[in-house]
């Protein structure tokens, strides 16, 4: 805990082409190992597949994926009367954000296919469907969290 007061709040840059902080927030997260204009060229092929299969515009399409994802709910392993114990927690519009991007990342690496772009396309186009296993992974969440729900006191 710092003495010295609050530290200011971050904002994300926005990306070269479409000058949308989103897109950078992916971006940051697709990085790896410093190769942050690989993970440009893998965002940018992901979004003109998108534009080519959906025929609608990526940013949007990107926006509702990341959307459709993003959970209210989550739940904290917490200790508790010597055992740990799963508490139920409500999440912030900026933590859900990033949990989603997190898990429509991880849900397209575990796809099979050809490139990154490529599973990473199809990875937004189905959770724009409402399908997918970040949606899956987002309904699994909020059922611990209804489960548990009777330890929510514990906070």
């Amino acid at each position: 805990m710092s003495r010295r007061g609050r530290a200011e709040e971050k904002n994300a840059k926005s990306d070269p082409i479409y000058r949308n902080r989103l897109v950078n927030m992916v971006v940051n997260r697709i990085l790896k190992h410093g190769k942050k204009s690989l993970a440009y060229k893998i965002l940018y092929r992901a979004l003109k597949k998108i534009q080519k299969k959906t025929d609608k515009n990526p940013l949007s399409v990107l926006r509702q994926a990341i959307r459709r994802v993003t959970p209210n709910i989550a739940v904290k392993a917490r200790r508790a009367s010597g055992s740990t114990k799963q508490v139920p927690i409500a999440i912030g519009s900026t933590q859900g954000k990033v949990l989603a991007i997190r898990w429509l990342l991880g849900a397209s690496r575990k796809r099979p296919g050809r490139n990154m772009a490529f599973k990473l396309s199809s990875e937004l186009v189905d959770a724009t469907k409402g399908k997918g296993e970040a949606i899956r992974k987002r309904e699994e969440t909020h059922r611990m969290a209804e489960a548990n729900r009777a330890l929510a006191h514990v906070r």
